[in-house]
């Protein structure tokens, strides 16, 4: 078993353990935190959904900062298994967090993730060797409105190809806030652009 410590708020020094599973990599330290001060003052409260979730680590997070709610989607059976368990140990109420084992797409096409809309964080932080999984993803959310107007987006990729990736993310209706790397990996904030927020959800779409 591997594990990652929660780095602050109600969890802060808690921490979750996990079995070695292909793909899985769970955010740096320093990545989750310096990516939960770049959001600061906008995760209490909001929904957030953490796509290619793997450990959970960056979804607990945001649930140890005060999100109303966290949906958690990988498709391994085992990484799904172990986050329920680290949830239950955590006593986080089944309210504040749900854990789908489930394609992304298939999640973002069905009823229930328009049902859990508008999303306030979305979470992006697929296995290295498939980061154009993020880009189709975040594409269906932007089709399906299941982002609110004011939504921020993390994306996590390797650094070695991040350039290739970024030029087709930014095809798409968003606009970087923050760039930054540590290590092998580069992650970014992201925002709908201006012109495109009114598209977003104001209420969740129907299928």
């Amino acid at each position: 078993m591997s594990e990652v410590r929660i780095i602050g708020g109600l969890y802060r020094g808690r921490k979750l353990r996990f079995k070695a599973v292909a793909g899985l990599r769970p955010s740096l330290g320093r990545v989750r935190e310096t990516l939960f001060n770049w959001l600061q003052g906008r995760i209490e409260g909001r929904r957030v959904l953490d796509l290619y979730c793997g450990s959970g680590a960056l979804g607990v997070e945001a649930l140890s900062r005060g999100a109303a709610r966290v949906v958690f989607v990988d498709t391994s059976r085992t990484a799904v298994g172990t986050l329920r368990q680290n949830l239950r140990t955590l006593a986080v109420a089944d309210s504040a967090a749900q854990v789908l084992q489930v394609h992304a797409e298939k999640y973002l096409q069905g009823s229930q993730a328009s049902a859990e809309a508008p999303v306030d964080l979305l979470l992006l932080d697929p296995p290295f060797a498939t980061p154009d999984l993020a880009i189709r993803s975040l594409a269906l959310c932007l089709e399906r409105r299941l982002l609110a107007r004011d939504a921020r987006v993390y994306f996590e990729l390797p650094r070695r190809s991040s350039d290739t990736t970024i030029e087709a993310l930014l095809a798409l209706p968003v606009e970087i806030l923050r760039d930054q790397t540590a290590g092998d990996c580069r992650f970014l904030l992201l925002e709908l652009d201006p012109e495109d927020a009114a598209n977003a959800a104001a209420t969740p779409s129907i299928d």
